[in-house]
Order: structure tokens, then C-alpha cells, then sequence
């Protein structure tokens, strides 16, 4: 193995010898001779983090013995996989964070890839997956740019850009190989953070299958014989830490691709739960839940951890505060913070409230994460269409079920309106925090434009404060609806800007 040295540290490289005088996790890189069971489509570090784990932890209570054929979505990802296979498949994984209120840290080495393919330069070996006869799945994460349709010529010869398209292909491949046996179909579970991910991924697929005229047959095999299967998935997944040297000295390797993860995670699959058979991810013991209808848990994690970290993101920002810990950890705004998130956001989520208030109490645990610096800034980014589908639905919920206004969400909304103040300095829009520092706004141009505007008349006293909330809640193209119409939201946003107006220094 190769040796790093420098700062006076030396390191040989990760490999399966790194492990031969530790006798458990010498016997678990027998599980990268298991048989390939999944194609992965993506050497991220969320899927190495979340699936890859899965993975290893159920072939390390011998419940699914299978490996992993990894594959990278784009050409650029060829440097990760070079990594990866100078580390003979080999990396470690970082659980650090806070669970049940103590801070917890578990080092483990992930054995599970035992094919690496690149299939810009080894397409015939991409396509020759699809002949195994062990290969049951294939999970991705392409980002959600990745399930997009994206026109291609037919040419089996030539990689296809698009995952969809090198899908496409390697179905065939393994209809025609198997001659469109019934028992050979795949099971497709797309991780990326669309809606109804599997059904999107499904129609592309018979999308290309139809422009390159591929036998009806084989698109009956496509529908009737494998399983695109919606899911969502839940987990934050930090990557290479910055202090990854002092690992490297404790253990005396090198390990490139070193990931860092939270303790949290949850994986909601829709589909029929004999699918376990296959996938005994629940048996192993994972937080995954096999169900009839994905959409109560994608409102779950939209309102509650989206929501929130958007309502932090508005209000904190505007009140000086960088990090989401930062905030969640301040008296003040913590609390105020942390109470909205139970009081107006839990009640609205149509599932048990028990089983949300307790997902709720994880959220902020979460936040409150000492190994995670999740800044503001890039949560505010395209703050307008966040609010609009993370918090509007829960603020108009809760009027419409308690006949009131729910008093944080309003005043994140007014923070909102307050922040986006835009002025745009060479070519960049800028808003103010109430002590006068700049931020960076990153939103829809247009949007900023028109908010510029209208401060810009009331700034010219062509405007009062509530003629301005008049104009932004009534933008029926900003919220698709005229915000004005809800009863007193006019007014508790008028005062609580003007009320603001005061603190600016």
C-alpha cells in the first residue's frame, strides 16, 4: 500500500491487509466475496452512508449476504472510485452526534464493495451487470437533476449520460439475456429527494424504451416484472472531517474516504412489506418502515425538520445568529423556536401525535448536533419557495383548525419580508440583519427585484409599512395565493415589521 507522510505523520493506505491482526473486521471483508445483489448508482457520500451501511450491517448478522457493484452517475465522480479502488473498496464511517441526550462516536469499517465500475471507460463490464444471476437491485442517488429525462440516441455501444438512459440499457440487456424471464426483474429504489421518485424514474425509463423502439414485450417486462419503488430517505451525512488526521494517526492508515454521519436516520419505502424478504432491512433491526402511502412522512420531514431549519433561517439570520446549533442552543430563541416547532407545526401533521411529537423531539436533538455546522445561510437559499411549501401549509393549517394565528410562524414570516430588504451590489443581492451586517441572499431574481422595489417605496415614503405587506402577501405569483385574505395575518405582519423597524441599528 502506498504511505502519505507529511507533518511529520505517515500513513500507509486503507486495504484489506490494514486488518488482518483485527480478527472482526479481518472475517467481515469476507463479505465483499459475496455474490453481487446491488447495482448502486452513485460513490457519494450519502449512499455510502446510509445504504452501504444498511448493507454491511445486514450482511454482518448474515441476513442478506450480498455485495455491492458501485457505479458513479457522472463522469466527474471517476476520482471517487479511483479512491475507492485504491483502497481495495474499503472506507470508514464516522457516527458522531447526539442520541437519548448523550454524545455518542462509533468508528466502523465498511466492507461491501466488491465490483467498481466505470462506465465511461468500462461500459461493456457496466452492461455485463445485468447478466449476473445474482443481481436482484439497484439503488441510486444522482441528486434529483439525475431523474430527469435527457433526449440520447440508441447505441448499446456507447455509455449513455443520463442514469435513467444507462438504466434503460442494462434492463434490456437483462431481459434479453434472461429472455424476458418473469423472475429476473429488479427491484429500483431511487434515493433522491424527489416526490414519488420511483414513478418518475419508471417513466423515463419507458420513455427511452419507446423513442428507441424497443420491443412492447420488453416494456411489459419493464411494468410487470420489476419494482420502482417510491422512497424517502432521511439522514445527515457530513463526509470527510476536518480532523480526519487524528484518525489517521490513531490508526495508523489512511483512509480517503473517511465519512462522518449522524446518528439519525430513517428510510420510508412504499411498497408491499413481503419486499423485506429480499431487503431484511427491518429484520436487521434499521429504522425503515415499509408503507401503503409515502406522503404522510414526506409532510412529516417537509414541515418539521424543513419547516423549521426554514423559520430558523429567516428569523435567525435577521437576528444575527450564523448556525443552526447556535440558535437552537440560545435561550431565548431557542425556546421560542423549539415550542413552535411542537405547538403549531406537530398538531398539523396528519399522522399519530405521539409518534410525530417523539419525530419532533429527534429534530431538535439533531439540530443541536456539536459535530455539525449547518450555517443559516444555505438553508435561507430560495427562502420565498421554502416557506411557501415548507411552512405556508401548516401556518394556513393551523387557522383554519384553531381560529388564530400561530404567533412564531408569523413572525418568521415578517422576518421573512424584514430580511429581504434587497439592495443588489455588482451583481449580487444583498439583505440586512437588524444590527446592520449584510447577507447574501440567493433567490429568484425576479423575486428579489420586486421586493427591492417595494422597499425601496417605502424608504421614499411613497409606501407605509402595512401598504408594503399589502403588496407582498397579496402576490398571488410569490405564494399562489392572496395572503391577505387570512384573517389577521395582514396585521400581525404589519406590526411585527414596524416593531423590527425600531431595533435596526
Amino acid at each position: 500500500m502506498e504511505t502519505k507522510t507529511g507533518e511529520n505523520r505517515s500513513w500507509k493506505r486503507i486495504g484489506r491487509d490494514s486488518f488482518k491482526h483485527q480478527e472482526r473486521v479481518h472475517q467481515d471483508m469476507a463479505m465483499m466475496n459475496y455474490p453481487v445483489k446491488v447495482l448502486q448508482i452513485g460513490e457519494g457520500n450519502f449512499l455510502r452512508g446510509f445504504f452501504d451501511w444498511m448493507i454491511y450491517e445486514c450482511n454482518r448478522q448474515g441476513l442478506f449476504q450480498g455485495s455491492i457493484a458501485v457505479s458513479q452517475p457522472r463522469p466527474g465522480g471517476r476520482h471517487k472510485l479511483e479512491q475507492l479502488r485504491e483502497q481495495e473498496g474499503i472506507y470508514g464511517l464516522l457516527t458522531r452526534g447526539l442520541q437519548n441526550g448523550r454524545k455518542i462516536e462509533k468508528e466502523q469499517w465498511i466492507p461491501v464493495f466488491s465490483e467498481l465500475i466505470d462506465p465511461y471507460t468500462e461500459w461493456a463490464d457496466f452492461l455485463k451487470i445485468a447478466e449476473l444471476d445474482s443481481l436482484d437491485m439497484v439503488v441510486s442517488n444522482t441528486t434529483e437533476a439525475g431523474l430527469d429525462y435527457q433526449q440520447s440516441d440508441w447505441n448499446p455501444f456507447e455509455p449513455v449520460m443520463s442514469y435513467p438512459g444507462k438504466l434503460t440499457m442494462l434492463l434490456y440487456r437483462r431481459y434479453a439475456h434472461f429472455e424476458g424471464s418473469p423472475d429476473k426483474g429488479l427491484m429500483l429504489l431511487p434515493c433522491e429527494l424527489l416526490e414519488r421518485n420511483g414513478d418518475i424514474l419508471k417513466s423515463i425509463v419507458l420513455r427511452h424504451a419507446q423513442d428507441w423502439g424497443l420491443p412492447s414485450a420488453f416494456r411489459s417486462w419493464v411494468v410487470e416484472h420489476n419494482v420502482f419503488l417510491n422512497s424517502l430517505v432521511d439522514r445527515i451525512v457530513t463526509g470527510y472531517p476536518a480532523e480526519a488526521q487524528t484518525y489517521f494517526d490513531k490508526w495508523g492508515c489512511e483512509d480517503r474516504l473517511l465519512n462522518t454521519a449522524e446518528p439519525y436516520y430513517f428510510w420510508a419505502i412504499e411498497g408491499d412489506p413481503a419486499l423485506e424478504s429480499r431487503l431484511p432491512l427491518q429484520k436487521a433491526g434499521l429504522q425503515v418502515s415499509w408503507v401503503p402511502d409515502l406522503t404522510p412522512y414526506q409532510v412529516r420531514k417537509v414541515r418539521i425538520l424543513n419547516g423549521t431549519h426554514t423559520l430558523m433561517a429567516s428569523i435567525g439570520l435577521l437576528q444575527g445568529f450564523h448556525e443552526v446549533r447556535e440558535m437552537a442552543e440560545n435561550k431565548e430563541w431557542g425556546e421560542r423556536i423549539h415550542s413552535a416547532m411542537l405547538q403549531e407545526i406537530v398538531p398539523l401533521v396528519p399522522l399519530p401525535l405521539e409518534e410525530v411529537g417523539a419525530y419532533a423531539e429527534t429534530v431538535w436533538e439533531r439540530f443541536r448536533n456539536p459535530y455539525i455546522q449547518h450555517k443559516l445561510q444555505d438553508i435561507a437559499m430560495n427562502s420565498i419557495s421554502k416557506f411557501k411549501v415548507r411552512l405556508l401549509p401548516s401556518l394556513m393549517g393551523y387557522v383554519r383548525t384553531y381560529n388564530q394565528l400561530p404567533e412564531v410562524m408569523t413572525v418568521g414570516l415578517a422576518s421573512l419580508i424584514m430580511l429581504y430588504d434587497a439592495e443588489k451590489i455588482n451583481g449580487q443581492w444583498y439583505g440586512k440583519r437588524l444590527h446592520g451586517e449584510q447577507v447574501v441572499l440567493r433567490d429568484d431574481p425576479a423575486s428579489l427585484e420586486l421586493f427591492h422595489q417595494a422597499w425601496r417605496k417605502v424608504d421614499g415614503k411613497e409606501w407605509t409599512i402595512p401598504d408594503l405587506v399589502t403588496s407582498i402577501l397579496g402576490n398571488t405569483a410569490l405564494w399562489e395565493a392572496d395572503l391577505n385574505e387570512v384573517p389577521n395575518l395582514h396585521e400581525s405582519v404589519s406590526r411585527y415589521i414596524e416593531e423590527m423597524e425600531l431595533k435596526v441599528t
